[in-house]
């Protein structure tokens, strides 16, 4: 069976952040009837964020899901991972927190909803979504877009600086 190829990305930047996300991907392996793939973990600059704000940890994870499970489920199942996990709902725009999960590509579909965008409407400009989707993915194409993963990292013009803190092979 054909399972739809899903890529969600992982940040944190409060508490313990490369423990955060190893133990959120375990819990995104629930969600999918394959082993998921998961990415290095990576440090980088917070983007957009308040000033002051630490460092990022972060990760790509590849799932494949149930045919019957769609995007919109799928990122209702990633907001209560979030809640799990002790977000709390936003009073400042990109604010610190413990546990962030972006719905990043589903199987090459284009969807914009009230809920949802798809494919994630910054990845393409977003080191830190690129350079963990690159170990995955670096032929993907994103829908909307005409390069690959690796391509589109080439492109970027930013100074932003991607540290790998841990290996997937190391896990």
């Amino acid at each position: 069976m054909n399972l739809p190829r899903v890529f969600v990305a992982l940040g944190s930047n409060l508490g313990d952040s490369p423990r955060l996300i190893r133990s959120a991907m375990d819990q995104l392996q629930a969600l999918s009837p394959e082993p998921i793939l998961r990415s290095s973990l990576w440090t980088s600059a917070p983007v957009d964020c308040p000033p002051d704000s630490p460092l990022f940890v972060n990760a790509m994870a590849e799932l494949r899901v149930a045919p019957d499970f769609t995007p919109e489920l799928l990122l209702l199942s990633l907001q209560e991972l979030e809640r799990e996990f002790g977000r709390q709902p936003k009073k400042v725009l990109n604010e610190s927190r413990p546990l962030d999960l972006d719905l990043i590509h589903w199987d090459g579909q284009l969807r914009q909803t009230p809920l949802l965008t798809l494919p994630h409407p910054r990845a393409h400009l977003r080191r830190f979504v690129l350079e963990p989707l690159h170990e995955l993915a670096p032929d993907l194409v994103l829908p909307g877009q005409t390069r690959t993963i690796h391509e589109l990292l080439g492109t970027l013009t930013d100074q932003e600086v991607m540290i790998r803190v841990e290996d997937h092979e190391s896990r």
